[in-house]
């Protein structure tokens, strides 16, 4: 069966009042539209269009729960275990990282035992899930920091920027500290560099001015190298949105990433990140479990960030697709929590439909033109326009899809 869902956009500040109209074809919003929900989790449950096909439910949440059989397959069935959104960054997040499995359950355990509410603003798990998530490039480019680089790059970069400061002493300080002068022994230069700027201080304080102010002027030299006038972009990209705050300094510690419209990030446990402009769609496990590292009001708790991330100097985490077949790309992830396919069925040679095989409960989310699902067993169809999506039951294994660009979400 197919359930047509909807829902609201969420007006974080960071969002675009304009991406996610002109996707769906209608005028640019007086507030900020950040993020477009498809699942059933608490926060933003999707909205059901018709609910007398599914015995009045209002959310797909609550269907669920009413009926886990016809909604998932199971009586024994809780969740939906991904989370679909349509993602619209005109501004940059905050750095963050999601934890393991393991880290998820036991930080969850250990909050509840300490009477730390869910809604507390200092907490640091509201649920028991790791968070891994891919985003894929819906507008021409797509631009985050994800994932440490290596370290030389890193110090190259600040050695470069301090020569170029009329203050250097600070950057200076901060360059030798990552090289492993004046920390404790034995202590990771990486790890110590985060951690000490995280916590902010007059120190760092002065080292985010001075950063900020020279990049700056650097930001507009031509004949700067490519690797310091990147970094120099990004940070005074970020100062703009978040003056004076720590995270700008850690950020340069990161890979710097572009994406291509197609292209395609996966964001496992531990990796920090931040996305600063674009069109995506984002997939991920359904949770709330966010640890935060700067370029935010909201708390960040330095320690147990640390705890989680993943200090390995990694190339950036770019994710290429499975193409089986003409048409349709799958992004399949090492976690068993959710799968997408990008269907492109207007790409395709000839009028034969593009067939997706479904391995559970999806949600079919259209992203450009006019798209026909039909429900390969049965001959059910549905007809989409961007911005409108589908709930397919566990019962549809396979669909045929037609006319224009679909993502499609489901159990790995």
């Amino acid at each position: 069966m197919f359930v047509s869902i909807t829902n609201t956009p969420r007006p974080y500040a960071w969002g675009s009042r304009s991406a996610i109209a002109e996707l769906v074809g209608r005028e640019r919003s007086v507030e900020p539209e950040a993020e477009l929900w498809f699942g059933a989790h608490s926060g933003s449950p999707s909205v059901i269009v018709d609910p007398a096909a599914v015995g009045g439910a209002r959310t797909l949440d609550e269907w669920i729960s009413a009926d886990p059989v016809a909604a998932l397959g199971s009586p024994d069935a809780e969740r939906l275990p991904f989370l679909l959104k349509l993602l619209a960054a005109e501004a940059p997040l905050s750095l963050q990282a999601h934890p393991t499995p393991e880290q998820a359950r036991e930080g969850f355990a250990r909050e509840n035992r300490a009477g730390v509410p869910l809604d507390a603003p200092n907490r640091n798990y509201r649920d028991e899930f790791a968070k891994p998530e891919i985003l894929v490039a819906l507008s021409e480019t797509f631009e985050a920091v994800c994932g440490f680089r290596e370290l030389a790059e890193s110090q190259a970069v600040i050695r470069d920027l301090a020569e170029r400061a009329e203050t250097s002493s600070s950057l200076k300080l901060w360059a030798s500290r990552l090289e492993g002068h004046g920390i404790p022994d034995g202590a990771d230069p990486l790890e110590h560099a985060v951690a000490w700027l995280s916590a902010g201080g007059s120190e760092v304080d002065e080292i985010v001015r001075v950063l900020t102010a020279t990049s700056a002027a650097v930001s507009a030299e031509e004949s700067a190298p490519p690797a310091t006038l990147l970094a120099a972009r990004t940070v005074a990209l970020l100062a703009e949105h978040h003056p004076g705050d720590p995270g700008i300094a850690v950020a340069l510690l990161l890979n710097r990433v572009t994406l291509r419209r197609g292209e395609a990030l996966y964001l496992p446990a531990g990796n920090i990140h931040a996305y600063l402009h674009g069109l995506g769609v984002e997939i991920m496990t359904a949770s709330d479990n966010v640890l935060r590292g700067g370029l935010t009001v909201k708390h960040v708790d330095v320690g147990e960030l640390t705890s989680v991330l993943d200090f390995s100097a990694t190339p950036p985490p770019v994710i290429e697709p499975e193409r089986p077949s003409e048409g349709i790309e799958i992004f399949r992830p090492d976690v068993r929590d959710f799968v997408l396919a990008r269907v492109d069925a207007a790409s395709r040679d000839g009028s034969d439909p593009v067939l997706v095989g479904l391995t559970g409960p999806a949600i079919a989310l259209c992203t450009g033109g006019e798209v026909v699902i039909r429900d390969e067993t049965t001959g059910e169809n549905a007809t989409l326009s961007p911005g409108q999506a589908s709930y397919l039951t566990p019962e549809v294994t396979a669909v045929a899809v037609s006319g224009g660009e679909l993502f499609v979400a489901m159990p790995g």
